[in-house]
């Protein structure tokens, strides 16, 4: 019994609130990124469910790219984490104004 694209997409909603909400309240960057993750996880999540609902491959082609870019995203993000907790000695966001070498 397939689950209906109605529940798929109120879980996609829940799980990109659950990322906005942790972008705007969070200071730390990693969490930030993890919640950026979220959001796009929660977008291939309603590119899978169409793609599945229109019986057309197009979604998760898409959906594909997207995790490749995400990736690479991680990658680049941990760098500049990395990079900013070496010449700050801190991840918090709230405390790093400017970022200059």
């Amino acid at each position: 019994m397939p689950v209906p694209a109605s529940h798929i997409l109120v879980f996609s909603l829940l799980l990109f609130s659950v990322g906005v909400l942790g972008v705007l309240t969070r200071r730390n960057a990693i969490v930030i990124l993890m919640s950026i993750e979220l959001m796009m996880n929660a977008a291939n999540i309603n590119f899978i469910a169409f793609s599945q609902r229109l019986q057309n491959m197009v979604g998760q082609v898409f959906s594909v790219f997207t995790i490749a870019v995400a990736a690479g995203e991680v990658a680049v993000g941990l760098a500049v984490v990395l990079a900013l907790f070496r010449n700050r000695d801190t991840v918090y966001v709230d405390e790093v104004h400017v970022m200059k070498g």
